[in-house]
């Protein structure tokens, strides 16, 4: 007899997988974002400088230009759950070391340990919503995805204000993130069982091979390696901005920590409601590298604005936040259309890690731009040196994204700017 077609699964199903990997991510969010509202009081307290500051952010990165290709070939190989499991466990170790000592050392082993299984659990949680949801709404689902992701950074950078007390000992507020970073297990732990049942009873896209060869990362076409380029630039004029951002707003524009808190944190929140609506809005008209040119346009002047004006300083971050809702929110769904299913761990993780490439080297650049400018309230001024990094990193960005558009616009393109999911 032939064979039963098995359905797929339901909308509350995929949707319901969606929040738990969403809530591994959550902890993920806050444990890095943990670091920058601490910090002008790690150098109280400890007598950190700016460029230990940017050590302990890009030892975060640094073991990803090694490690998340691995970590692509793992999920490829293991499966998703496993993966996950593993990621989520390091998530976990990480911030207990980081919390356990004062001594720069071993608070950076702590971040590298977290970099590892954080960055890999990324790629991870981006495989698993390409699974589960290509060709039926991916955009948007990424969307929520950020979204739910970002609420761990906006609770981190206000943490100043709903935690005031802690921020008394420079190890409370990391003690906060430990606990946080829980969900990044729990969330591992729902996912292996969710997709468990699932297999048994619907019918899924492909699951991952053990196929995968090293050879592999030099198949993909011209258009993937736009997406990284534009990848890399983008974060990078962004997160190391965050990274020295409080610091910033406290001693260039003379804000109080709480302040300085919520305005690195709406860039944030702007994001958790922007990101999906875009996701949903490209699903419908497709645009995709126009829409990343675009995003990349606003960020080349707000960093100006900041240095060089005394704008409120809620219009440059409110267009950082609109670029940070855009970009992402078209950029991981878009590799899903170029790379096969059954290489996507490692395609995701090849672009991971030359992201935390650029991550390493930008927050060590910007602390050590800081250090050498003499960045402080007696000399806002030395932060213009760091500014003008990420705008330039705004203007490549723009480039690779125009790039690419003319390439997916020719013979060779993948239909990014016409293709619309369909909904299920």
């Amino acid at each position: 007899m032939p064979e039963t077609v098995r359905p797929e699964p339901s909308r509350l199903y995929r949707w319901m997988v969606l929040v738990f990997l969403s809530l591994a991510m959550f902890g993920s969010y806050y444990a890095y974002d943990a670091l920058s509202p601490l910090a002008d009081v790690l150098k109280q307290q400890l007598g950190f400088s700016d460029e230990n500051i940017g050590l302990l952010q890009a030892i975060y990165s640094f073991p990803n230009i090694f490690t998340v290709v691995i970590g692509g070939f793992i999920i490829d190989r293991l499966g998703l759950r496993k993966s996950l499991m593993i990621f989520g466990v390091l998530c976990l170790i990480g911030p207990a070391i980081t919390a356990s000592s004062g001594t720069l050392a071993v608070m950076a082993a702590g971040r590298l340990i977290f970099g590892m299984g954080a960055e890999s659990l990324n790629v991870a949680v981006t495989a698993a919503l390409a699974r589960w949801f290509k060709g039926k709404e991916l955009s948007f689902a990424f969307g929520i995805n950020l979204t739910i992701c970002r609420l761990g950074s906006f609770a981190a950078l206000n943490s100043p204000t709903w935690a005031r007390a802690a921020y008394a000992n420079w190890r409370w507020p990391f003690l906060i993130a430990l606990a946080f970073s829980v969900f990044c297990v729990i969330g591992a732990i729902v996912y292996w069982i969710m997709e468990v049942q699932a297999e048994k009873n619907f019918h899924l896209g492909e699951a991952s091979t053990d196929k995968v060869v090293f050879k592999d990362l030099f198949k993909f076409g011209v258009s993937y390696w736009y997406i990284v380029a534009l990848c890399v630039t983008f974060y990078s004029a962004i997160f190391p901005f965050q990274t020295f951002a409080v610091k910033f707003f406290i001693e260039a524009h003379g804000t109080s920590r709480e302040f300085g808190g919520f305005l690195s944190s709406t860039l944030t929140l702007f994001a958790m409601i922007a990101t999906p609506l875009f996701g949903l809005w490209v699903d419908r008209i497709g645009k995709r590298a126009l829409l990343m040119m675009f995003g990349s346009l606003l960020l080349i002047p707000v960093y100006l604005m900041m240095a060089y004006t005394h704008v409120n300083l809620y219009v440059p971050m409110v267009l950082m936040g609109v670029a940070f809702s855009l970009i992402p929110a078209v950029m991981w769904p878009s590799v899903a259309y170029i790379v096969d299913q059954s290489k996507l761990g490692t395609a995701y993780g090849l672009m991971t890690m030359i992201q935390n490439i650029g991550l390493f080297g930008f927050n060590l650049m910007v602390g050590w731009a800081n250090d050498y400018s003499h960045a402080g309230p007696d000399h806002p001024s030395g932060y213009n040196l760091g500014m003008w990094i990420f705008s330039i990193l705004g203007f490549l960005g723009l480039t690779f994204a125009f790039l690419l558009r003319q390439r997916e616009l020719g013979p060779h393109g993948h239909n990014l700017e016409t293709i619309t999911s369909r909904q299920k």
